[in-house]
């Protein structure tokens, strides 16, 4: 992993030497990219600003690399895994190559085969290439985006660049948040939609160069062209699969996925892996184990204890015999207002929100206590394309209940993006009067396979989301982030799999889990998706990040409202009551449905006035966070009482159902618990719950109410919290009682 940027003039001049001004800020801000080495070049019409992360070939593996004619000259971040197969595929001369840079060899291909020279690579990688005979800049990116790049231009000139960031050390890059694509941006508005649009960079006049593609920009006049070097098969099926058993399938997948961990684990340098305990991250453990000297590390949280995410990674670490680094998150925690600025501009994007800042501190305790380890393996991308959200997505209906889930999600999309005043008449009574025909079929070459269309929306999310903050929340830390399911011959294998073997194959990611089922304990193999923080527990996160909002009087939030599109945008009054019902209930509604508009804010702040880099700054972070040693069930029972906090009820409680929550009864004694009128809840009447609710008086004590209703408070104690955490009960408190007058005789 490498930072990379630079400009070049459009019109056919030279740059001059503010340019060099310009160069200089960029490598201060992408130090934290690359902080072993910085070259800074300026000739002609093209500047390059590169910052190295050294992975391979530590001693002379230095960019730019320039041709041995030196007509070509070439920035590049990330990895060529197959470099030395396609040196041994170049002609005589090009073979022996000056380095050992895996990056070389693309100066080569490009030499022989122009902008056909990324056909045959297989890796990661955002990178320049400045051809001096054709007087032309080529900037391209790998197949899935894994590794960023970004350009604004005007007519004079292109600025680019690993990081949005950079970008704005030119003075003429626009320097605005693009707030009406961001607002409607399914990603930030978690849309049940399918959404196959390109993906936002979410600044105003700040592009991506697009996955799998080559931009060639003509320095003499600025003409431009785009070149797709790989299209993404459309998950139509492919014929001659309809022949092949699964148990084939199945077999080849493992043996793909087992390369892809191979490649992403070589390395002249240590290498780690983020171990949730899923079957993803367990399964790239299991394949890189014989491989490398792995390091596993591992949220230690209250939603991971709570979700058994702690508990599975262990029992995964030790199953393989590879070290597991539980990583301690303690409920008293809350991030400052700093340190969450500094997290928002590393990241660049408003969705920045718990995952992000989980796996930063992940990364800062390794760089702090691992120093050697310069690349993390992630078990991220898998859920994607090979049904890993088909259980939760199918209502419990199995694939049919899947499938007609993805129809409505597609539908939605289209009402969206197309003629939106036909939304009437698939809501409400008049719901369904009209047929699919009346929406028109999507011109995208998938015709209405909803399944199709599913993975090329969770793919947009990807390169939108996963890979974006992936590599941001790595980079900070000098780290480089390497997945290995986003291997273009998986995806091609499971884009063949013909539509009637889905279900076999693709229902509860099983071509994932059988690939490795010899390898794993099946309690791991077997066990359900479980989200990286969300589900049970999630509460205690949505704490962490509302007492981040509400500390200091608000101040984060009042510092993001003071911005000008804050003041014209958001509803402060509304915002405030929000967070306010949310202190008090952090299960009623997610805090993530907020921090997206105030990180907008901030975001809009810090472009207009940019933070000096570098990006580091030791006086803004709190100290690395520690390992903690989780042995037994005493430490299990430790880690729970620092990652969840104070119970927030105890048997002298006394608490009430909130003012908009009511119990009610309906003709065949079902009990319900509505909610601002509507029924939410069902409750069953044989239940002792429904006895401790009926009981609620506002004077007794837990305790009290509990005996009467034949229970004890523990019976009830996950009810008690949940209750209390959805805001359906709240704690009263007793009015003072007045002194009793004596009767005088």
């Amino acid at each position: 992993m490498c930072g990379l940027g630079g400009l070049a003039r459009i019109d056919g001049r030279d740059l001059d030497g503010g340019a060099d001004v310009v160069l200089a800020t960029m490598a201060r801000t992408l130090a934290h990219r690359g902080p072993d080495a910085e070259e800074l070049l300026r000739d002609g019409p093209v500047g390059l600003a590169f910052t190295r992360l050294s992975l391979v070939d530590p001693e002379g593996g230095g960019q730019p690399l320039i041709s041995p004619d030196g007509a070509i000259v070439l920035i590049a971040n990330g990895e060529v895994y197959n470099h030395r197969a396609l040196a041994a595929g170049l002609p005589a001369g090009g073979k022996e190559l000056r380095g050992g840079s895996d990056c070389e060899v693309l100066v080569h291909l490009y030499q022989e085969k122009g902008l056909s020279f990324l056909d045959d690579v297989r890796g990661m990688f955002g990178l320049v290439l400045w051809d001096r005979r054709r007087n032309v800049l080529v900037m391209a990116r790998d197949h899935f985006g894994v590794k960023p790049l970004y350009f604004s231009r005007n007519r004079e000139r292109v600025v680019f660049a690993s990081e949005i960031k950079a970008l704005f050390s030119d003075p003429d890059c626009p320097r605005q948040v693009a707030w009406d694509e961001a607002l409607a941006s399914p990603t930030l508005t978690a849309s049940p939609a399918l959404d196959t649009s390109a993906p936002t960079t979410w600044f105003e006049g700040v592009e991506s160069v697009p996955a799998a593609t080559i931009i060639e920009i003509d320095l003499a006049d600025g003409t431009t062209r785009e070149h797709l070097y790989w299209t993404a098969p459309d998950f139509m099926g492919d014929p001659a699969c309809a022949t092949r058993d699964d148990r084939d399938i199945i077999a080849e997948f493992r043996e793909l996925l087992a390369d892809s961990v191979r490649d992403c684990a070589t390395a002249d340098v240590s290498i780690g892996l983020f171990l949730s305990g899923g079957v993803d991250s367990a399964a790239v453990a299991a394949l890189a184990a014989d491989t490398a000297s792995l390091e596993t590390f591992t949220v230690l949280n209250g939603s991971t204890v709570a979700n058994g995410d702690a508990r599975f990674a262990r029992r995964v670490a030790d199953e393989l015999g590879v070290p597991n680094h539980q990583i301690l998150f303690e409920a008293s925690h809350v991030p400052s207002a700093a340190e969450w600025k500094r997290l928002l501009w590393l990241t660049e994007m408003p969705t920045c929100g718990p995952e992000q800042y989980y796996k930063h501190e992940l990364h800062r305790h390794v760089r702090a206590h691992h120093p050697g380890i310069k690349g993390m393996l992630l078990g991220a991308a898998a859920d994607e394309f090979c049904g890993g959200y088909s259980v939760q997505t199918s209502g419990g209906r199995g694939w049919e209940g899947f499938m007609e889930a993805l129809g409505d999600m597609d539908r939605r999309g289209r009402l969206q993006s197309g003629p939106h005043a036909l939304d009437i008449w698939w809501e409400g009574s008049e719901a369904g009067l009209l047929s699919e025909a009346a929406l028109g079929l999507r011109h995208d070459g998938r015709g209405g396979d909803p399944y199709a269309l599913f993975v090329a929306a969770k793919m947009r999310d990807v390169a939108q989301y996963n890979c974006w903050h992936e590599d941001r929340t790595a980079a900070g830390s000098g780290i480089e982030a390497r997945v290995p399911f986003l291997d273009r011959r998986l995806f091609e294998l499971v884009a063949s799999i013909p539509p009637h073997r889905r279900e076999r194959l693709l229902w509860d990611k099983a071509i994932v889990r059988e690939a490795v089922a010899g390898l794993l304990p099946q309690d791991v193999v077997h066990r359900p998706k479980v989200p990286f923080f969300y589900g049970e527990g999630v509460q205690h996160t949505h704490r962490t990040f509302i007492s981040m909002l509400t500390q200091d009087g608000c101040a984060l939030l009042d510092e993001a409202l003071e911005s000008p599109r804050g003041k014209e945008f958001l509803n402060a009054d509304r915002v405030r009551a929000v967070l306010r019902r949310l202190e008090q209930a952090p299960l009623s509604g997610e805090v993530e449905r907020i921090l997206p508009l105030i990180n907008l804010c901030l975001l809009d702040r810090m472009a207009a006035e940019p933070p000096s880099p570098p990006i580091d700054s030791a006086t803004v972070l709190p100290p690395v966070r520690e390992e903690y040693p989780v042995d037994g069930e005493s430490g299990v029972d430790d880690a729970v009482a620092l990652t969840t906090g104070a119970r927030r009820w105890d048997g002298h409680s006394r608490l009430a159902l909130a003012d908009d929550a009511v119990l009610l009864r309906d003709t065949d004694e079902t009990w319900y618990v509505a909610v601002d009128g509507s029924l939410e809840y069902v409750l069953d009447h044989e239940e002792p719950w429904l006895a401790f609710l009926r009981g609620l008086d506002g004077t007794s004590t837990v305790h009290q109410i509990c005996e009467r209703a034949g229970t004890t408070p523990e019976t009830l104690s996950s009810q008690l919290t949940e209750c209390l955490d959805l805001g359906l009960l709240v704690p009263v408190t007793p009015a003072p009682v007045s002194p009793t007058l004596t009767e005088r005789s």
